[in-house]
C-alpha cells in the first residue's frame, strides 16, 4: 500500500450518500471528484492573483533608487518605506484570518484586493515621503486578506488526488508576477515610479474575475449552515454522487469559525507552533537574499539594469523548480520534498555566496530560485491542508504573519551587516543558515498527501 493510499480516508459509497439520516464529511466528497473544467478556471483566476501578490510585493525593491530621488529620502527611509507594505502584513494577517473563516473566502478576496487598490492607488500621488510610508502600511494590511486565503481557498475546492499538484502549480504564479514587476519597470522606465504603483492599483480590478469564476468554499457554506449552496457548488465542481446527497447531511468539524484558543490548545496548538517558527525561518531564508540581492550583485560588478536581467532569469528558473516539486510532492508526499527541496537551496546558497565568476554566480543564483521556490510551492499547500476547515483561514494567517515578521526585520538586520562591511560571503552565509534550520523544524510536521481535508 501506498502512502497516499495508507493517508486517505475511504469515501463514503453511493448507497450511503442516499441516506439522507448519515453524515457525510464535505472532505470525502473530494474523493472521487474528476478534475473539471471548473477547476481549471479557478485555477486561472487564483493563479492571476497569486501573480498580482508577487508583483506587489517585489515592484518598489526594482524602482527603489527612482522613490529614493523623487521624494528625496535617505536610505534609511527608503528601506523603511520598502519594509512598510510587510509591516502592514502583519496585523492584516491576524486580522484577515478569522475575517475569513467568518465571512467566506470570496468576500475576503473581494474586499482585500478592492480596498488595496484603492489605497495604492492614493499611494502613487504621494506629495511626500510620509504619505507614501503610511499608505504603503494600510496598503499591506489591506492586501494580506488575500494574500492569506488564496491557498486554502483553492484546496478547498479540489479534489483529493489532484490538490497538492495543482496546489503547488498555482504558487507558480510568484515568477510570472516577478517577471511582470521586471518588465513593468522596463517598460515604464525605473525612474516613472509612480506609473508603476498605478499599474499594481489598475491590477486590482482582477478580482472580478474572482467573483466570477471561484465559488464559495463548500466547506464554509456548510459551517454557516448553508448546506443547499454547499450541495450545488460540490455538483458544481463535479462531486460523485452529489445528486443522491442530502443537503442536510453535510458536515464539517465542530470547532468554532477563527478561534486562537483552538489553534493553540493540544496537538493543533503544537503543529501551529511549529509552523509558525518555520514559516519565519523560511522567509528570512528567501527575503533575506531577495530584498537586497541588487545591492549585493552590485558588490560583485553588476550594474542596475544587469541585476533586473538577473533577476528575471532567476525568476525563469524558478518555474521548472515549481513544476518538478508539483509532480514529486503528489508521488511522495509533502515532507520529504520539501526538506529535499530546501536543503538543496541552502547548497545554491552556499555555492553563491562563495562565486568567484560571474559564471558561478548564475549557477548558484539559479540552483536556489529552483529549489527555494520549488520548496515553497510545497509550503504553502501543506500548511493549508494540516487544519480543519472552520480555523484553516486563521492557521494559515498566523503562518504567514510569521513570514511578514521575517520579512520586516530581515531587510534591516542584513543591512545593517551590509553597512558594517561584513561582505558578500559572509552576508549570504548567514542568510543561508536560515534555510538549514527550516528543513530541520519541518521534519516532524505531519504529512498530508492524499488525505481528505478537514
Amino acid at each position: 500500500m501506498s502512502s497516499e493510499e495508507a493517508g486517505r480516508t475511504r469515501a463514503p459509497s453511493t448507497e450511503a450518500l442516499g441516506r439522507s439520516a448519515a453524515t457525510v464529511s464535505v472532505g470525502s466528497m473530494f474523493h472521487r471528484m474528476p478534475l473539471s473544467r471548473v477547476h481549471i478556471k479557478i485555477g486561472i483566476a487564483l493563479y492571476a492573483a497569486l501573480a498580482i501578490e508577487s508583483w506587489e510585493m517585489l515592484s518598489l525593491t526594482y524602482i527603489a533608487p527612482a522613490v529614493e530621488a523623487g521624494l528625496r529620502v535617505t536610505a534609511a527611509q527608503l528601506g523603511l518605506v520598502i519594509s512598510a507594505l510587510f509591516f502592514g502584513m502583519i496585523p492584516g494577517a491576524l486580522a484577515w484570518g478569522p475575517i475569513s473563516d467568518r465571512i467566506g473566502r470570496r468576500a475576503t478576496c473581494t474586499w482585500s484586493l478592492a480596498g488595496y487598490g484603492v489605497v495604492t492607488l492614493v499611494g502613487s500621488f504621494s506629495p511626500n515621503y510620509e504619505m507614501l510610508l503610511v499608505t504603503r502600511a494600510v496598503a499591506g494590511f489591506l492586501f494580506a486578506g488575500i494574500l492569506t486565503i488564496t491557498f486554502p481557498y483553492f484546496e478547498e475546492l479540489l479534489p483529493v488526488r489532484h490538490r497538492g499538484r495543482l496546489a503547488v502549480y498555482l504558487a507558480a504564479g510568484w515568477p510570472l508576477g516577478m517577471l511582470l514587476a521586471v518588465g513593468i519597470t522596463a517598460l515604464l522606465g525605473a525612474h516613472e515610479w509612480r506609473g508603476v504603483i498605478i499599474a499594481s492599483a489598475v491590477a486590482s480590478l482582477w478580482v472580478l474575475v474572482i467573483r466570477r469564476w471561484v465559488p464559495e468554499s463548500p466547506y464554509w457554506l456548510v459551517q454557516r449552515g448553508r448546506r443547499d449552496e454547499a450541495l450545488t457548488t460540490l455538483r458544481r465542481l463535479g462531486a460523485a454522487d452529489a445528486e443522491n446527497l442530502s443537503a442536510q447531511s453535510l458536515s464539517v468539524p465542530e470547532v468554532r469559525a477563527g478561534s486562537f484558543a483552538a489553534l493553540f490548545r493540544g496537538r493543533l496548538g503544537r503543529i501551529t507552533v511549529l509552523q509558525l517558527v518555520v514559516n519565519f525561518l523560511f522567509s528570512w531564508g528567501y527575503w533575506g537574499l531577495q530584498t537586497w540581492l541588487p545591492t549585493l550583485l552590485e558588490q560583485r560588478g553588476l550594474s542596475a539594469s544587469s541585476s533586473l536581467g538577473f533577476a528575471a532569469i532567476s525568476a525563469v528558473f524558478m518555474i521548472p523548480g515549481y513544476v518538478s516539486a508539483s509532480w514529486l510532492t503528489g508521488r511522495y508526499g509533502r515532507k520529504k520534498i520539501f526538506v529535499g527541496y530546501v536543503l538543496a537551496a541552502a547548497a545554491g546558497g552556499f555555492y553563491f555566496a562563495n562565486a568567484s565568476t560571474l559564471a558561478e554566480l548564475y549557477i548558484g543564483s539559479f540552483v536556489l530560485s529552483f529549489f527555494s521556490l520549488g520548496a515553497w510551492g510545497v509550503w504553502d499547500t501543506w500548511v493549508g491542508e494540516i487544519y480543519p476547515s472552520p480555523v484553516r483561514g486563521l492557521g494559515y494567517s498566523v503562518g504567514f504573519c510569521g513570514q511578514r515578521v521575517a520579512n520586516t526585520i530581515a531587510p534591516s538586520v542584513v543591512g545593517i551587516l551590509l553597512a558594517h562591511a561584513s561582505g558578500f560571503s559572509s552576508t549570504v552565509l548567514f542568510i543561508d543558515l536560515f534555510l538549514v534550520a527550516t528543513a530541520v523544524f519541518a521534519v516532524v510536521i505531519p504529512e498530508t498527501e492524499g488525505r481528505e481535508l478537514a
